[in-house]
Order: C-alpha cells, then structure tokens, then sequence
C-alpha cells in the first residue's frame, strides 16, 4: 500500500494520534488496570520505530481484539507501507466466538437434566437470547476490525 504522507508527516502522525505502550498489555488480563487514569484522547495504543509500528486501538471500555502490525519505508520518493491485522490476544478471540455456543449447550442441558418441568417460553426466551448472542459477538468482532482499518487508512491517508 502506498500514502499520499511523506514518512516525516508518517511518524508525526504517529506521534499525534497514538499513545505509546504494549499492545498486548491492553489486551491482557492486566489491561483492567489500564482503565484508570488513561487518557483515550488518542486513536491508537501501541509501539513504533523509524521502520515499524505495531498498534491497537485505544479504548478503555472494551479490550481490544486487533492489532495493525507494519513496516514503512520510502521508495522512489512515496511512502510504501505494508501492513497486517492479526488478532492481538487468540484466547480472548476464542472466548468471544465459542462462549455464547458453550452456554447454548449449557442451558438446555441444564433445563433437560434439572429442570425438567420448565414451560416452553422459557426454552424460547433463553435459547433465542443464546442465539442473538452468537450473532452479535460474531458481528461486533467484524465490526470492530473493519472500523480500526477504516481510521488506520484514513488518518494515515492510505491508497491502494
């Protein structure tokens, strides 16, 4: 991919726009901490250098589930910059995605093993909530990487 920024502009808009620490530690256990006291005036959380950068976004509320690693370097006076969205924590992924599946499962086996006198609505009621669930969750993982890309390219200006 190519910018329309020189690579000064680049790393000045890397300064700007992103607060500087680990990107797993926001998405790791210890990333609750990170909810006090942090200052989210900035887009991006993360690391960079004078080729490289690795960032994820900044949020306290939700911890975040992708990170943007890159390289960047001038080429024939245009700044080429390639980079990938990798998951930042697959724990944290896998929980996400199977967690509404495993408790589908749950609460049926335990309504037919404990509860077996319960009335059908409630049947319905859990397993329709179960349901909207999965689909959420796989929704608001896509949701959240296309976002993060979208503001990526566009404080970066990034053409194809």
């Amino acid at each position: 991919m190519k910018s329309k920024l020189t690579i000064s502009e680049f790393r000045n808009r890397l300064k700007t726009h992103s607060k500087i620490g680990s990107p797993n530690f926001k998405s790791n256990l210890f990333g609750i901490f990170a909810m006090f006291g942090d200052d989210v005036s900035k887009t991006f959380y993360g690391l960079f250098d004078d080729s490289a950068f690795n960032l994820t976004m900044n949020s306290t509320i939700s911890p975040p589930l992708y990170a943007i690693k890159g390289k960047y370097r001038n080429t024939n006076s245009t700044l080429s910059i390639n980079y990938t969205i990798e998951t930042n924590s697959k724990f944290l992924l896998l929980y996400l995605k199977f967690l509404p599946v495993f408790l589908l499962f749950g609460i049926n086996l335990f309504f037919l093993l404990v509860e077996k006198n319960a009335p059908i609505e409630v049947y319905i009621s859990f397993n329709l909530f179960v349901i909207f669930m999965i689909f959420f969750s796989r929704w608001d993982m896509k949701r959240r990487k296309k976002n993060m890309e979208r503001k990526f390219i566009e404080i970066f200006e990034i053409i194809q």
